[in-house]
């Protein structure tokens, strides 16, 4: 049978089992036990509601659809959910698909099972530019909600296992679609929530759609691989039991065998061959206590050889998502490695029902064992995040950063844990802490020693943040920075900076422009009473605005030209009865044509998001130069030489405006110089001395490929005062003796 024929066998008895399963309501009602009469009567009276809805409608597969509810209901009543969630899963498609308001659901059944059915509903009914978007929006939705209520989520999961069992009837691409992003979405929010049960088969359902092929292949090895080891599974466990029993200990004795997907994703991350692959079977030992954990470590220490380096303590320092367990692998008795997992029955329910363990164990619940705040940490992450970004495809984009399983687990210099994903740096670490601390980083030690922001953090590590009351976040800290957290307060601190300078600048512009027409800015805001307020709503209906702040803002950004918001201003300042003013006409004129030195626009060096320096030319003060305008990139400063500038000029002279430098800028400015040099040994620290010695900085070094060659071709971008400082530096390198030629680049 082929691996293609192996695995539709496999989705048809699969299909058969579930559907015999979810036939009736009596197939739910044995798994309600743990309710009292009167939840289960509000169940029964959800599932008429929901079998009522859903009359006439069928899944794909030909039978009523009622009987995914009840198969979704029947998950969520595996992990003990309370009646709210029972209800809100046998409903979770009603108003989705059968037209049911919020408001009916909230007369009929309250409030809280409405809030968990709206937070399951897509957003289809809304209009989106993209299916993209739409998806994106509805994951915002849904996990929002989550974050409120972890139900939410454990509903969903519920679902999307149920529909992974049951694509049988699906077309291929539709099911590898599904299976794409319950990998890529679903299957680690299990993992971060620690449902590993749940998470495995996603997982391996996921794996089955997409690459049927392989999964044939390799399922078929595995299970030869189990034939052949039986017999040495047994003896393990028998010796383990043993063991075990002469210690007088009280324990359980699991053999466990790794998926197919983690067989596969281990081949293809290490590169190896399926017969390299070694740990394909392991064992679970399961005690009473966790004191017991470290006791059977001992015993099993005592029979097998443990690996040196091969020993992790997930009890003392759990895993993000609360897993806890010790794991050992030691040399069977036929020279193989095997791993072996110790855990007590309290971690091993968090272990395979993660979050879900609150509801099933809570009744017993321990102090330091299962508890309710499993993941709970995370989901507050999303609130933040919401908080920050209100763009859903970015929302989710961050959502993907924060899901990443490996975590990696670092120290205050308090001896706080903080988790972290791996391959995580100082600003995460930072902005884990508190968002303050993150806006205000200037530097960091890890174990002591001053280290690079973009360094990655390491298990164990001990960081310490050194911050600056006048720091702010870094644009380029977006390059490296790993989770969703930090990605969105840089962005959001970006944003409301970029917005401040647009607002000034818009309103300089603006005063400029109205300058022009013989006018000065009236005062007051579209929030004004009287005259004052109705002129400048006026304007802002024009200008297709809802606030002044967002009008200037616009005008700051480029977005529209502020000569033609002045016209109009002037024209709505006529018409209530000013006339322009024949000295400020006069100054305003001459201002813009006789001298460009007093441009509202001055350069010194503050500048932020809203006016940058052209990388095409890097002007430097005493270039002349000149401000364009660009569509929502607020001002880019040319030097009015540049070949760029001047393309753009003659493609959009009216987006130009003056600007000059200030008399004393505030800090150093780069250019680009190119170096010709003779070949050998050395060279490269005699030039970086000459400019040294000019008392400026190499910020970039940049070689072509002749190294090999007589001469070489340096791009040095440094930093220097102005012209006169440039001049020196040029001077420096051409008394160099290895030096050839010395240039500033100009485009």
């Amino acid at each position: 049978m082929s691996p293609g024929d192996l695995l539709s066998r496999y989705i048809q008895d699969m299909t058969l089992a579930t559907d015999a399963a979810a036939a009736s309501f009596a197939a739910l009602t044995h798994k309600l036990d743990y309710l009292d009469e009167a939840d289960i009567r509000r169940v029964r009276e959800a599932y008429r509601f929901a079998d009522e809805a859903h009359l006439g409608q069928f899944r794909a597969s030909g039978e009523p659809y009622i009987t995914h509810p009840i198969a979704v209901a029947g998950l969520c009543a595996e992990w003990k959910l309370d009646a709210q969630a029972i209800m809100a899963a046998l409903m979770h498609d009603a108003m989705e698909d059968c037209g049911v308001t919020k408001v009916e659901l909230i007369e009929r059944f309250g409030v809280p099972t409405a809030e968990l059915v709206d937070g399951l509903t897509k957003l289809d009914k809304l209009q989106f530019s993209t299916k993209e978007e739409s998806q994106a929006e509805s994951f915002r939705k849904m996990l929002l909600a989550m974050a409120r209520d972890v139900r939410v989520i454990l509903i969903k999961l519920a679902d999307r296992l149920h529909n992974m069992r049951t694509m049988a009837a699906m077309a291929a691409h539709k099911r590898a679609r599904i299976a794409r992003e319950t990998l890529e979405i679903y299957v680690p929010i299990a993992h971060r929530l620690g449902l590993n049960q749940t998470y495995r088969e996603l997982q391996e359902l996921s794996f089955q759609y997409i690459n049927p092929w392989r999964y044939g292949v390799l399922a078929k090895a595995v299970k030869k691989t189990r034939g052949n080891r039986r017999d040495l599974v047994e003896r393990i466990r028998k010796e383990v039991q043993d063991a075990f029993h002469a210690a007088d200990m009280d324990v359980e004795v699991y053999g466990r065998e790794k998926t197919v997907y983690s067989i596969y994703h281990k081949m293809v991350e290490k590169n190896l061959t399926f017969a390299q692959v070694s740990d394909i079977f392991g064992f679970r030992i399961v005690t009473h206590e966790l004191l017991d954990c470290y006791t059977a470590l001992g015993v099993l220490h005592q029979l097998y050889k443990p690996l040196p380096g091969r020993f992790k303590d997930y009890i003392a320092i759990s895993k993000a998502n609360g897993y806890q367990s010790l794991h050992t692998t030691l040399v069977n008795p036929v020279g193989t490695a095997v791993e072996f997992q110790i855990r007590s029955q309290a971690m091993h329910a968090v272990a395979e029902k993660g979050i879900a363990a609150h509801w099933m164990y809570k009744e017993n619940e321990q102090p330091g064992e299962v508890s309710p705040q499993q993941g709970a940490v995370w989901l507050q992450s999303l609130i933040d995040i919401q908080h920050e970004t209100r763009d859903s495809a970015e929302f989710l984009e961050h959502l993907k950063i924060d899901l990443f399983p490996e975590s990696v687990y670092v120290l205050t210099p308090k001896s706080r844990i903080v988790a972290l994903p791996k391959g995580a740096t100082p600003v995460d670490f930072a902005y884990a802490i508190h968002s303050g601390v993150g806006d205000r980083c200037v530097s960091a030690k890890v174990n002591g020693e001053p280290v690079p922001l973009r360094s990655q953090l390491h298990s164990g590590d001990v960081v310490e943040i050194i911050t600056a009351p006048s720091a702010r976040p870094n644009p380029g800290w977006l390059n490296f920075v790993r989770t969703g957290r930090a990605r969105s307060k840089i962005r959001s601190y970006l944003k409301a900076m970029e917005a401040e300078e647009s607002l000034e600048l818009g309103e300089k512009l603006l005063a400029q422009a109205l300058r022009a027409e013989g006018l000065t800015l009236p005062p007051g805001d579209d929030e004004s009473p009287g005259a004052e307020g109705a002129l400048w709503q006026s304007l802002v209906r024009w200008g297709g605005n809802r606030t002044q702040r967002e009008l200037l803002i616009d005008i700051g950004l480029g977005r529209k030209i502020a000569p033609m918001v002045a016209k109009r201003l002037a024209q709505l300042m006529a018409e209530s009865g000013e006339r322009p003013d024949a000295l400020t006409l006069t100054l305003g004129r001459f201002a813009a044509a006789e001298a460009p030195t007093q441009g509202s626009v001055v350069i010194d060096g503050t500048e932020g998001a809203t006016v940058r320096l052209a990388p095409c030319c890097t002007p430097i003060p005493g270039d002349p130069i000149a401000g364009y305008l660009g569509r929502g990139e607020g001002l880019v400063v040319h030097t009015q030489r540049c070949g760029v500038g001047r393309r753009l000029f003659e493609r959009d002279s009216e987006r130009w405006i003056d600007v000059s430098w200030a008399e004393e800028p505030t800090r150093p400015f780069e250019t680009v110089l190119a170096v010709t040099v003779t070949n050998g040994k050395g060279v490269l620290a005699q030039v970086a001395s000459a400019i040294s010695s000019a008392e400026t900085d190499i910020t970039h070094i940049e070689m072509g490929d002749e190294r090999l060659g007589q001469t070489a071709e340096l791009k040095l971008t440094v930093a220097v005062r102005d012209r006169e400082h440039l001049a020196d530096v040029l001077r420096a390198l051409r008394r160099c003796a290895v030096v050839i030629r010395a240039e500033r680049v100009c485009p």
